[in-house]
């Protein structure tokens, strides 16, 4: 459609209202967002739908412009839910109502006004050049949600010129299924494949997202989901059988306001992730104020879980000044978030931080890592960490996950790595953690560093090849660290850091920094667990077999959790029924029938 300059603002706003940059709207940079200058309201970029005409039956002609075409309602005028067809070989004249009268374009299907229970669907093995946005008051709900998907063989694939694929604002009940969607250089650097976003300012989270067997590349993120500063998010998220792959900031991320630690406020609600790979999305190099290159992030949370998930060879190109980077799987500024059964592997960092498989990072609370296999990443396999003094980092646990030859890169990491500004109140428990020297590199099995309280690691294998099989930058007092019942396993020279001192048997260890013991009963061991993965690589959750002790009668000094006021929860790494007499580590003996 062409329109003159000479278009008055009364025409503008009469009849060319929801395309805001045709009416003159103003850009925000950071956010991709337009300002109506006549309702200073935000909307996505190109989003809105444009209205390829005037007004019903009649015809304006404008001094020195062209003629525009007499309207034409984008969407029939029939109630109830309707399925719409596009198709490469449809026609954009015809009704989009059937396969036999599919529309053609993207850019037909997204002049239409979606309603509760309207479906459209691209027909498969095809590609279609441009993007679909559904906005305010065009979408479903969670028993008559918007579908948008693929028919006939194979998932359709939207192919963006430098745009987003799917935007979603403010609005839900919108359900995203069976598709490919391929960004190009531009779009990497500047779109998103999937994004919701809400900057409604009613307060309430928007109900019902679902995302499941898409494909989404070449992306600044693959699939998105956020807020404006004074917004609720969206809550009842489902997303599955998805991958996520070549995108540049993140494959998947979730973000909210800014966290106010006085009165906590999380974007979103009741999120599940099943069954995502996110893999090679390498990071921004010129990004050196953030971190870039994850492969899932989720930022500002209540009630989430992630779980049979696989992230790896992420973050290879991020920033190399950057202070912060990336993780495989991570959350931050949430609380109840699940992360369990996953594998986070080769994932990497281009700077001298981060760059491990699984982070409880600022302000995280009452989360849990379980059941989850890290190997080969540049660093800590599962980190704890706090940088902000807001004692917002609580009540979190880590348990039965295994950690093989980590720290690869960056040996002041470790296998598991807790620290930071006033953290507390975290058990790690039932870890088995396999450490490997690389050279001059010697990661510890487990590292602690200052700021933390209310600290309880128990009934954890830790092996190295000759590094400590502890370090802590701290002299921990069991005020404020416990260790009880571990086993610590070298098969070079025993070695273990305890702030200053460095010692070379248990038994000093104990008597000097008075840990591993309850009371005048001495805990733990430095027993062979007989593990073949301390020499074996392992590669996949099946493999972890190799790092079920094959001794386990061996390592005494373990401790009944629940004496302890420890629910330790029914089973181990491997689903195996818990017995009521425990062995360190990850994977347990079977239980007593």
């Amino acid at each position: 459609m062409a329109v003159c300059r000479h278009v008055t603002d009364l025409i503008c706003a009469r009849f060319l209202a929801p395309c805001y940059p045709t009416c003159g709207g103003e850009r925000n940079g950071d956010t991709g967002m337009m300002r109506d200058r006549r309702t200073a309201g935000w909307g996505p970029l190109g989003g809105a739908k444009c209205v390829a005409a005037v007004t019903v039956g009649a015809i304006v002609l404008l001094t020195g412009c062209d003629v525009l075409k007499p309207y034409t309602p984008p969407r029939p005028p029939v109630k109830g839910a309707l399925t719409f067809y596009v198709d490469p070989e449809g026609d954009d004249e015809q009704d989009g109502l059937s396969e036999a009268t599919a529309w053609r374009t993207l850019a037909r299907a997204d002049q239409v006004p979606f309603r509760p229970g309207d479906r459209l669907r691209l027909k498969g093995g095809e590609r279609f050049v441009g993007g679909l946005t559904i906005g305010p008051g065009h979408a479903g709900s969670a028993s008559k949600p918007v579908v948008i998907d693929s028919f006939g063989t194979g998932r359709a694939t939207i192919a963006t010129r430098g745009t987003a694929g799917i935007t979603v604002y403010n609005t839900a009940g919108v359900e995203i299924r069976n598709l490919a969607l391929v960004g190009d250089a531009k779009a990497q650097r500047s779109a998103d494949g999937i994004t919701f976003f809400n900057d409604r300012r009613d307060g309430k989270p928007l109900d019902h997202v679902r995302i499941s067997g898409v494909d989404v590349s070449r992306f600044q993120n693959g699939i998105h989901l956020g807020t404006g500063p004074k917004s609720a998010g969206f809550r009842d998220i489902r997303i599955s059988d998805s991958a996520v792959h070549h995108n540049q900031n993140a494959g998947l991320a979730t973000y909210g306001p800014r966290f106010t630690p006085e009165k906590p406020r999380y974007a979103h609600e009741k999120l599940v992730i099943t069954r995502v790979k996110a893999y090679s999305n390498p990071g921004d190099p010129t990004a050196d104020d953030r971190n870039t290159g994850s492969g899932i992030i989720l930022g500002s949370l209540r009630g989430g879980t992630i779980q049979q998930s696989v992230s790896y060879d992420n973050g290879a190109k991020s920033s190399a000044r950057a202070q912060e980077g990336p993780e495989g799987i991570w959350t931050y500024d949430s609380t109840r978030v699940v992360i369990q059964h996953n594998k986070a592997y080769r994932n990497h960092t281009g700077s001298r931080v981060d760059g491990g498989g699984f982070g409880l990072d600022n302000n995280v609370s009452s989360s849990v890592l379980q059941y989850n296999l890290s190997y080969g990443n540049d660093g800590a396999g599962f980190l704890m960490y706090s940088g902000e003094p807001t004692n917002a980092h609580k009540d979190n646990v880590v348990r039965f996950n295994y950690s093989w030859d980590d720290a690869r890169k960056l040996s002041w990491y470790g296998g598991i790595v807790a620290f930071g500004t006033r953290m507390r109140d975290l058990d790690i428990y039932h870890n088995t953690v396999i450490l490997r020297s690389n050279g001059i590199d010697r990661p510890p099995a487990l590292r602690l560093r200052n700021g933390m309280s209310g600290v309880r690691v128990r009934n954890n294998i830790f092996v190295t090849n000759g590094a400590p099989v502890v370090d802590s930058d701290t002299n921990y007092t069991q005020a404020l660290v416990h260790l009880q019942g571990n086993d610590y396993f070298s098969t070079g020279d025993w070695k273990l850091q305890w702030g200053n001192a460095r010692y070379t048997d248990l038994d000093a260890w104990r008597s000097r920094a008075g840990q591993e013991q309850m009371g005048d009963v001495l805990t733990g061991s430095t027993a062979d667990p007989c593990l073949m993965g301390a020499v074996a690589p392992v590669t996949d959750p099946a493999g972890a077999t190799s790092l079920v002790s094959q001794c386990a009668d061996k390592l005494e000094g373990a401790v009944r959790l629940r004496s302890v006021g420890v629910d330790p929860g029914p089973v181990d790494y491997f689903g195996a029924r818990l017995r009521t007499a425990p062995s360190a580590g990850a994977g347990q003996p079977r239980a007593e029938d």
